[in-house]
């Protein structure tokens, strides 16, 4: 029998987050350990049922204790039966009151003070606050995912550039597109730094192209140097608002088709921001490699019907994936 697998506890609970808030019915224990990431891979890789059922109640009451109302769903005609109950959270009560609104601008300082101000700092009272407020900004019931993002060593360009944009210096740094051998040197005056689908970006006036460009901090392959040539600070002012209305923009002009299977953590987190369409879905995106690492990643639970060129790097992702477990299976123990 394989050994369990082992997963995050913190991807776990927020995986359980979000499809407990893709639900109106509510999910059953069953569905959940069958079917949520964290719990569907302790189960196919052996874990018991009971060793399960323990882990979805510890995480059921660390999300309670954390200040999320999980609701307990009995039978319709006995409540008191809960022997197929059903698992929510009602968005009526996690979110703000509706007269309650944000700037984008607000809300991005709202995400950020969030993600860089550890927990253990706030009282019950303030964390529950802050939850509430991370889950404003999207339509109807988004889950929370991508909301007030963490800073980590995963994105060791952010403290420079944020530093840059304090003192309002140019800054330059190695960036390495997709397809291209190697990093070409961009200097420009950071403006803004903005999350968008879960992935920080740097937005500023590329001093080189003499235009404003977006950059994915991902793909800023060395140390940002920090120049002794200032500029306007001014310029700052709105910055972060035409970061995310260019990005949208370009969402809007490109979709893509895709197939997805039903109650699969592809469909719960695809459908959040998808259209319905006659074959499937439409997924606004901004980036092609992005959206394929992250379609990829969902194995057959998820189909690119188009456009043909996002079909074809997620075939190379799920290729090479294949040929690594293949030459990993040859060696020897």
């Amino acid at each position: 029998m394989a050994a369990p697998t082992r997963s995050a506890p913190e991807e776990r609970l927020v995986n359980l987050l979000v499809a407990l808030m893709a639900t109106d019915q509510g999910l059953t224990k069953d569905t959940i350990l069958a079917s949520v990431a964290g719990y569907r891979e302790q189960s196919e890789s052996g874990a018991s049922k009971d060793a399960l059922e323990k882990m979805f109640e510890r995480d059921k009451e660390s999300l309670r204790g954390l200040g999320v109302p999980i609701e307990t769903i009995g039978d319709y005609a006995d409540p008191d039966d809960l022997r197929e109950a059903r698992y929510r959270v009602p968005n009526d009560e996690y979110g703000l009151p509706e007269d309650i609104s944000f700037t984008p601008a607000e809300l991005a300082v709202l995400a950020v003070a969030g993600g860089v101000w550890s927990e253990r700092s706030l009282s019950a009272e303030a964390r529950s606050g802050l939850r509430k407020i991370r889950a404003l900004g999207n339509d109807v019931d988004e889950p929370i995912l991508g909301f007030s993002p963490r800073l980590s060593v995963r994105t060791p360009a952010f403290a420079p550039l944020q530093r840059a944009m304090e003192q309002s210096r140019v800054v330059s740094f190695p960036y390495l597109k997709p397809g291209e051998e190697r990093p070409l040197v961009r200097r420009i005056r950071p403006l803004a730094l903005v999350d968008y689908e879960s992935r920080w970006h740097v937005f500023g006036f590329d001093l080189d192209q003499h235009a404003e460009r977006t950059f994915l901090l991902s793909r800023i392959v060395g140390d940002v140097t920090i120049t002794r040539e200032t500029f306007d600070p001014a310029l700052r002012d709105g910055a972060g608002d035409r970061a995310v209305a260019g990005l949208d923009e370009l969402a809007a002009r490109q979709r893509a088709l895709l197939e997805v299977n039903p109650g699969t953590e592809a469909s719960l987190r695809l459908r959040r921001r998808a259209q319905p369409a006659e074959q499937g879905i439409f997924v606004p995106y901004v980036d092609v490699h992005v959206l394929a690492d992250e379609l990829a990643s969902y194995g057959p639970e998820v189909r690119v019907v188009e456009p043909a060129a996002l079909r074809d790097e997620v075939i190379r992702r799920l290729q090479a994936t294949l040929a690594l477990h293949a030459d990993h299976d040859g060696e020897p123990a």
